[in-house]
């Protein structure tokens, strides 16, 4: 099965995106060749572009309030499981708590270091981080991969609450969502939303159907175009009937 995601707004676009570049990073980090390294080195750079807007940090703290009090109200609640209810309200504890006590910018540390600024500024040309371009890089890349994997860890330690925080946000928010069994036919399929707000979908369909979801939305309708791929991996209209599984996810 293959899960597709749509978010439904900028910030849950950026919170996907962020999510993508983590799991890249850490794929990466525990690898052990120079050239694995240079990626997940890049991969942070990247993460900075992304998470470079100033209320990211404050929008995820009051995520996390927000969702500690619906949390709460549900401790009263004889049908819930108290265990796993503590298990997380202690996670967004600890993930508000460690966000919380992040100082400055994120990445700041990262931009405080001339020599990583200096193999950004690099990486962003094509073929740019050659040895003859910078000679310390190459010689860093040199360096055992448990030397290597150390000094990449410890760059990136100061955003880890923040993805700690992104994490649980988003697994909070795809919890949310309730799975429903659909047919499109035609390859097409339409839903009306009475304007209630969603945050994300989430998708599940056979990858043995060949069927691509291409998907717009908005808080009025919900409109999913099933496409497939020839040998030249040219998109065109995929024809009959497509059984797929929806969830819309929201707060």
């Amino acid at each position: 099965m293959i899960v597709y995601e749509y978010p439904f707004n900028e910030r849950i676009r950026t919170l996907l995106r962020l999510e993508d570049l983590h799991e890249k990073f850490v794929f990466f980090l525990h690898q052990e060749s120079p050239l694995q390294h240079h990626v997940a080195l890049s991969t942070i750079f990247e993460m900075l572009e992304v998470a470079g807007r100033a209320d990211l940090k404050s929008d995820l703290l009051q995520e996390l309030e927000r969702q500690k009090q619906i949390l709460l109200a549900y401790q009263s609640n004889p049908n819930v499981e108290a265990e796993m209810l503590n298990a997380i309200l202690s996670e967004v504890d600890r993930a508000s708590a460690a966000l919380s006590a992040s100082q400055g910018r994120t990445g700041q540390n990262i931009r405080e270091n001339e020599w990583l600024m200096s193999i950004r500024g690099r990486t962003i040309i094509p073929g740019g981080a050659c040895e003859f371009d910078l000679p310390s890089y190459y010689a860093w890349q040199k360096r055992t991969a448990e030397q290597r994997f150390t000094d990449i860890s410890n760059w990136f330690a100061p955003l880890e609450p923040l993805f700690d925080a992104v994490g649980i946000v988003m697994r909070l928010l795809r919890e949310s969502g309730h799975p429903v069994k659909i047919n499109a036919e035609g390859g097409s399929y339409q839903q009306m939303l009475q304007g209630k707000i969603y945050q994300m979908l989430r998708l599940v369909i056979d990858e043995e159907m060949g069927a691509i979801p291409e998907i717009s939305a908005n808080k009025y309708m919900l409109w999913v175009r099933f496409t497939s791929q020839d040998g030249d991996m040219k998109p065109k209209p995929f024809e009959g009937e497509v059984p797929f599984e929806l969830a819309l996810c929201g707060f």
